[in-house]
């Protein structure tokens, strides 16, 4: 939606006049009129979609909308009314915006689980006063950061534990089994044709073509079935990837079993969910 521009305020400000209630009727008596009602009307496309869409606004209660629109807009120049329907602004961007997407970031798709509604708007407050801060914004950032990561760590154990499980079992045992060769921090692959070429640095950009799948023998990605090998940096994919490549000569073609601390950890990405062992079929073709 377009941003209503101060020009087009003015205009409205001039059509509603002194009226609080409902919609003021217009009088067209000159082109200033006319200009003024033209804009107020142009300024209007897509707000509707944005106030259902975007504020959670019910249009059965579009005459509170309008109510409420008649009182900003007339309280412009008393700094007092400003203040408070500012507030009310932001309240509803924190409320219908911030609070929900914070809550999609931490707990997923379970909208049983929220943040604390009062803790927040604690810190919220205390950063736009400047008074009884608990710890500075650039702390309260840090804090923000680190927490989210260990909340969302605890969130997704609970909810992909078993699976985590799983995954923890099946790399003990791909450890012990005949002719798996260890990488180190827990990557481990088999050779199925030895490659004789150069190996990559972290740095080359190689072509290799590779099949992935999941613990549950689904596939979540091939080039193979796309048709054409990938070109990339060894240092631009998991960390997982990066170590296998840079073990691998030119011409080989392993099988390599990533857990999920060298791959996506907690994080879900598309196919894969968290805490997720990988296993890829990788064919270095080449270093470009």
């Amino acid at each position: 939606m377009k941003k209503f521009s101060i020009l087009a305020a003015i205009a409205v400000a001039a059509i509603m006049g002194s009226c609080t209630g409902g919609a003021p009727k217009a009088n067209l008596k000159n082109d200033v009129d006319t200009l003024s009602y033209a804009i107020g009307l142009a300024q209007t496309q897509g707000l509707k979609d944005y106030l259902t869409m975007r504020m959670d606004v019910d249009t059965a209660y579009i005459d509170e909308f309008i109510k409420g629109l008649n009182e900003a807009v007339n309280a412009s120049n008393n700094k007092k009314k400003a203040a408070y329907y500012a507030g009310l602004q932001i309240g509803q961007q924190v409320s219908q915006q911030m609070i929900k997407g914070i809550n999609y970031e931490v707990f997923g798709d379970d909208s049983t689980r929220t943040i604390s509604l009062k803790n927040f708007m604690a810190g919220f407050i205390s950063g736009t006063t400047g008074k009884d801060a608990l710890m500075t914004i650039d702390e309260a950032s840090m804090t923000a950061q680190t927490k989210m990561q260990s909340v969302k760590a605890r969130v997704m154990q609970e909810k992909y534990g078993d699976w985590k499980k799983q995954c923890e079992e099946y790399m003990a045992n791909i450890a012990k089994k005949e002719g798996i060769k260890d990488l180190g921090d827990g990557v481990y692959y088999e050779v199925i044709t030895e490659g004789n070429g150069a190996i990559p640095a972290d740095t080359s950009r190689v072509q290799v073509h590779y099949e992935g799948k999941l613990l549950n023998d689904s596939i979540f990605d091939s080039s193979y079935q796309r048709g054409e090998p990938t070109k990339f940096r060894c240092n631009q994919v998991i960390p997982g990837w990066t170590k296998a490549l840079t073990n691998m000569p030119v011409g080989s073609t392993w099988m390599v079993y990533i857990p999920q601390e060298q791959a996506y950890g907690e994080r879900e990405a598309g196919k894969i969910t968290p805490f997720s062992c990988l296993i890829f079929k990788i064919e270095l073709l080449g270093i470009e």
